[in-house]
């Protein structure tokens, strides 16, 4: 097992149909593996806090998600009984209809929101839908999460159609530069692809299989 590549996993599951034997079943693959986190839908925060409050594993939830369309009050407020419930790390998903049609200040404000209320208390990522958006609307919405104050960027929620590229994490990268994080996410399966977002700039793999990841194998899960 590559203990350096198990170190950058959030190990995932969002999908809305799980149940708690699932839960339980990535947090304690997530503490055998060392992964960074568990990323989990909002509801099952305060459970998985309890599973690894022992543990270096660190609890990753997400904000406005998958749609990102939640008034920034909300996804403040979403923010809030996360972290009240034991999340050190929070993925938000931007507006990205106000993005496409240019209300710039908009976007930032949501992201802003979602950041004050994180402050010294977890990390923020910021999930920018790559697959909804141009290559011109990538690289704004990058230089908006990063003048927000936001910790990383972050590819796709792996519920639009799309995930990450190793395109895109290079573009991303060199849009934001050394000082803020790249998270790569969706269609992320095996030890090669994961690789190849390291070398492209990603230094957060957020994935379903990591487990197979760091074992070496290929996973056929579409997260």
């Amino acid at each position: 097992m590559d203990n350096q590549i198990a170190s950058m996993i959030d190990h995932t599951q969002l999908k809305p149909e799980t149940q708690v034997e699932k839960i339980n079943q990535i947090c304690k693959e997530a503490k055998e593996n060392q992964f960074a986190s568990v990323c989990v839908n909002p509801t099952w925060v305060a459970h998985c806090h309890e599973l690894l409050k022992d543990t270096e594993v660190k609890v990753c939830t997400v904000i406005g998600f998958p749609l990102g369309a939640t008034t920034p009050e909300t996804k403040a407020f979403e923010t809030k009984q996360a972290i009240e419930n034991g999340a050190t790390e929070v993925d938000m998903v931007i507006n990205i209809g106000s993005l496409k049609d240019g209300h710039y200040e908009e976007v930032q404000n949501d992201i802003e929101a979602v950041v004050n209320e994180a402050k010294g208390q977890a990390l923020v990522k910021v999930i920018i839908e790559t697959s909804l958006l141009t290559k011109d609307e990538k690289v704004k919405a990058c230089e908006i999460s990063k003048r927000a104050g936001a910790d990383y960027v972050k590819t796709s929620t792996g519920f639009s159609g799309g995930g990450a590229t190793v395109e895109d994490i290079r573009l991303m990268r060199t849009t934001v530069g050394p000082e803020m994080g790249v998270k790569a996410s969706g269609g992320v399966r095996s030890l090669e692809d994961t690789k190849a977002m390291i070398e492209a700039g990603a230094t957060r793999i957020g994935a379903s299989s990591g487990v197979e990841i760091v074992k070496g194998e290929t996973s056929t899960s579409d997260y």
